[in-house]
C-alpha cells in the first residue's frame, strides 16, 4: 500500500525531470545553432568590411585619377586658349584638340532633335527628368522659352555699339555682387575658364550647331565635358566687371555677357528669351 502511494508521485517527478532535461537539450541545441549562425554572420561581416574597404580604396584611386585628369585637361584647355584670338577659334580649338570637349561635341552632334508634341511645340515634360544626358528641347525650338542666366539690368543690346567702334555680338546684364549664374538651356560644356578680355568664360554646345557663351563671372563650378541642365547653377559673379569692354565704360558693378552662336556666327538671342516669368522653362 505504501509503495502504491509513493510510485505515482515518483513517476510524475521522473516525467517532469525528463521533460526538463528534454527542454534543456533543445535549448542547448538552439544556443549552439545560434552560435553557429553568429559565427557565420561574423565571418560575412568581416568579408563585407574587407570588400567595402577595397571598394573605398578603388573609388579613392579613381577619384584621384579623375581629379588628376581634370587638372591636366584644365591646364591643356588654358594652353590651347592662349593659341587663339577669337571666340570661334576657341570653340573650334576646344572641340577639336581637347579630349573632354571633343567628346562633348561628339555627343551633341550624335543626338537627334528631341520629340515635339502634335502641335509642333516642344515637349516640356522632358525637363522634369533630372537624369537626362541630352537636351530635353531642341535649341531651335526653344524660342520665347529661355530664362536669362542671372537677374540683372540689360545695359547693352545685340547689334548696338560696343563702345569701341564695333557692334555688340551679344547682350550684357548688370548684376548684383555674388549673384548666382544658371544655364539658360541644356548643353555640354566645351570650355570653362579664363579667356582674353572676357574674364571667366563658359561655352555650352546646345546641339544643332548652336553654342551659348556666358562670360564675366568670377568663378565657374562646372567642368569641361560635363552635361548641364536648364536652370542649373554653373557660376558666381564677383564684385566688379570682369569683361574688359565693360570696364572701359567705367562700369563698377559686375556684368554678365551672353552670346548665342549658330554654326559659328553670332545671332540675336532676343527671340529666345521668355517675355514673362510664367513662360520660362525650368529644369
Amino acid at each position: 500500500m505504501l509503495l502504491g502511494a509513493v510510485v505515482p508521485e515518483l513517476r510524475a517527478r521522473a516525467e517532469k525531470l525528463a521533460a526538463d532535461l528534454s527542454e534543456l537539450i533543445t535549448l542547448r541545441k538552439a544556443i549552439a545553432s545560434e552560435r553557429d549562425h553568429l559565427a557565420v554572420d561574423r565571418d560575412n561581416l568581416r568579408e563585407d568590411q574587407t570588400r567595402l574597404a577595397a571598394l573605398i580604396d578603388e573609388r579613392q584611386r579613381k577619384q584621384s585619377a579623375i581629379e588628376k585628369d581634370m587638372e591636366v585637361e584644365g591646364a591643356r584647355a588654358l594652353a590651347l586658349s592662349r593659341q587663339v584670338d577669337s571666340l570661334q577659334g576657341l570653340i573650334g580649338k576646344m572641340e577639336q584638340d581637347l579630349k573632354s570637349a571633343a567628346k562633348a561635341a561628339a555627343a551633341a552632334s550624335l543626338q537627334g532633335a528631341p520629340a515635339t508634341l502634335n502641335n509642333g511645340k516642344p515637349n516640356l515634360g522632358g525637363l522634369k527628368d533630372p537624369a537626362r544626358l541630352s537636351p530635353a528641347i531642341a535649341f531651335a525650338s526653344a524660342k520665347g522659352l529661355l530664362a536669362l542666366p542671372v537677374n540683372g539690368v540689360k545695359i547693352r543690346e545685340f547689334g548696338g555699339s560696343d563702345g569701341a567702334g564695333g557692334v555688340e555680338k551679344g547682350i550684357s546684364l548688370a548684376t548684383r555682387a555674388g549673384a548666382q549664374v544658371t544655364t539658360p538651356c541644356d548643353g555640354w560644356v566645351v570650355y570653362a575658364g579664363p579667356f582674353r578680355s572676357y574674364g571667366q568664360l563658359l561655352i555650352l554646345n546646345a546641339g544643332g550647331g548652336y553654342h551659348v557663351l556666358i562670360a564675366g563671372m568670377e568663378r565657374i563650378s562646372v567642368n569641361i565635358g560635363q552635361f548641364v541642365l536648364t536652370g542649373e547653377p554653373v557660376a558666381t559673379m564677383g564684385t566688379r566687371s570682369q569683361v574688359a569692354s565693360i570696364l572701359a565704360a567705367n562700369a563698377s558693378q559686375p556684368v554678365l555677357y551672353i552670346e548665342f552662336r549658330k554654326d559659328g556666327t553670332p545671332i540675336d538671342p532676343g527671340p529666345w528669351w521668355a517675355a514673362n516669368e510664367g513662360e520660362k522653362v525650368r529644369g
